[in-house]
């Protein structure tokens, strides 16, 4: 009988596949990789067939400092958060209070866009699925990176923001629908999103370290700073500093990614979600099957890219669309349901192989995109058991070359400004101006020229320095502001009669969307 047991567990033992647990010096592999790119802190969570099979932290909370990163360590996740918001619209669509399909407007009185018809036929799906005909990244200055702008008055701002395209044409990112999404979660329920939140997906999950509001994160003691490489000529050059915690989207954003998680509670929601829906003590669920298949099911096709043959070339999907809240696309032949998410000075990852019932989420607290992209990767390969990439390298190889493209341009730029303007008196500049969507511009004065102080947006005051023409660069008092050229446009009486602007930097996030604004003179009372 001893004979046949031992045989049996053999035979079981051989079975079992060779990714069923994390790699092979795995930990060893995250802390040489977080100690070579000077990433402060990570913190990963890998769960298989519903149980966690790694949560825990690597490096320390802030740089200068010894409190290490824990399995409870709370890190900004970013838009991987955005699944969470439509989880808590899937508890409602549940209860029967909402449907998918419903217009916006049948439960959200005064909601309006530029078009009155996308006004009319905007659904609570469309919210979700970046399909609205809105640019890149529209209206994210409304709260990046920083905003004093209330929920409800953001989400009034947007009847301003010109469509780039038609109602359901394409798929452009957005941040500012997801606002509506919170919002509309209040309308129905008569209670804060944040509150929601806590009280129908938080808790009930199991995630009790979990937050979505800002003021909670800032008093727990176990949570990670967020960092950035702002000492170069663009951002992701020079030395690691710390930047201000109150940074990021704002609470009026938060819907769209404000929510703060740990390696721990982060092993919950991956549970959760392979579970589809089924909390992990069996005792109920967090939403049904029913809209676990809609959250995960497909509605925007995205454009696939095809690069150069290279080393780099094994990571294209064949397939790419974007789900409620997630991405849904292939990896090497494998499907793959996932998420990005990033924050001014943290960034995170999460995905799921739902054929394997495998989850994992990559934390970090500063912009290394290269570990979090490469060890994502890294783990894909070892649970579709492909051979081992080295992506992580690769990756950094490629972000040393586009920062040094994006170096050689600004360079060449900054050699060639002409030597002509400015058209007017400095003084003749200054005055408050406005953006329908926006709010106002102050443009000042004192001994050494112009100061700027965006209204809308605390902390992003200083000065302008003239460019060339009647062009200026904003020299921010906080440096966590990307940098934009300001120009003036003069009219025939030669009068400033607009304000336009762009980002200075090559590579600036889509966030700053400068481009987007146009500012006129607010005339005096």
């Amino acid at each position: 009988m001893m004979k046949r047991l031992a045989a049996l567990l053999l035979a079981c033992a051989a079975a079992t596949p060779a990714w069923a647990e994390p790699p092979k010096g795995f930990n060893a592999r995250v802390e040489a990789l977080r100690k070579s790119l000077g990433v402060p802190g990570i913190a990963i969570s890998i769960v298989e067939d519903g149980k966690t099979t790694l949560a825990k932290g690597y490096g320390v909370r802030k740089t200068g400092g010894t409190d290490p990163v824990t399995a409870d360590t709370l890190f900004m996740t970013g838009s991987t958060g955005k699944a969470m918001t439509v989880a808590a619209l899937a508890t409602l669509v549940d209860a029967g209070k909402i449907k998918w399909d419903d217009k916006v407007t049948d439960h959200l009185p005064g909601f309006q866009m530029y078009d009155p018809w996308v006004t009319r036929e905007m659904t609570i799906r469309d919210l979700l699925v970046h399909r609205s005909g809105l640019g890149l990244g529209a209206g994210d200055l409304l709260f990046v990176p920083r905003s004093n702008i209330p929920r409800a008055e953001a989400v009034k701002r947007l009847r301003f923001i010109k469509p780039a395209t038609s109602f359901r044409s394409g798929y452009a990112y957005d941040n500012v629908l997801y606002m509506v999404a919170g919002q509309l979660i209040e309308s129905v329920t008569g209670q804060r999103w944040e509150e929601y939140m806590v009280e129908h997906v938080f808790r009930p999950a199991g995630m009790m370290r979990a937050t979505s509001d800002d003021q909670k994160r800032f008093v727990t003691p176990d949570r990670a700073f967020p960092h950035a490489r702002l000492g170069g000529p663009i951002r992701g050059v020079g030395e690691q500093r710390m930047l201000d915690e109150r940074d990021g989207l704002g609470t009026s954003a938060a819907p769209a990614g404000g929510m703060a998680i740990s390696a721990n509670d982060m092993a919950k929601w991956l549970n959760i979600q392979l579970a589809r829906g089924a909390l992990p003590d069996g005792k109920g669920r967090l939403f049904s099957e029913v809209q676990s298949r809609e959250m995960w099911t497909p509605v925007v096709l995205l454009p696939t890219r095809s690069g150069p043959p290279g080393p780099m070339k094994a990571l294209e999907p064949m397939f790419s669309t974007y789900a409620l809240g997630w991405n849904v696309q292939d990896y090497r032949g494998a499907k793959i349901v996932s998420h990005g998410g990033a924050v001014f000075g943290f960034l995170t990852t999460v995905v799921l192989i739902p054929e394997k019932n495998i989850g994992f989420a990559i934390e970090i607290n500063s912009e290394e995109g290269e570990i979090v992209r490469g060890l994502m990767y890294e783990l894909l390969d070892h649970y579709l058991d492909l051979p081992e990439g080295g992506w992580t390298e690769k990756l950094a190889a490629q972000k040393k070359e586009r920062i040094a493209n994006a170096l050689a341009a600004l360079q060449s730029a900054a050699a060639q400004p002409a030597k002509v303007g400015p058209s007017l008196a400095i003084d003749r500049y200054a005055g408050t101006f406005a953006d329908p969507w926006y709010g106002n511009l102050e443009i000042g004065t004192r001994a050494k020229g112009l100061t700027i102080d965006f209204k809308s947006t605390p902390r992003m005051t200083g000065r302008l320095e003239h460019w060339q023409y009647d062009t200026f660069i904003t020299r921010f008092d906080d440096p966590n502001n990307e940098p934009a050229y300001v120009t003036f446009q003069l009219d025939a009486a030669g009068k400033v009669d607009r304000v336009t602007m762009k980002a200075v930097s090559p590579v600036a996030d889509f966030s700053w969307d400068y481009h987007d604004l146009m500012f006129r003179p607010v005339a005096a009372r």
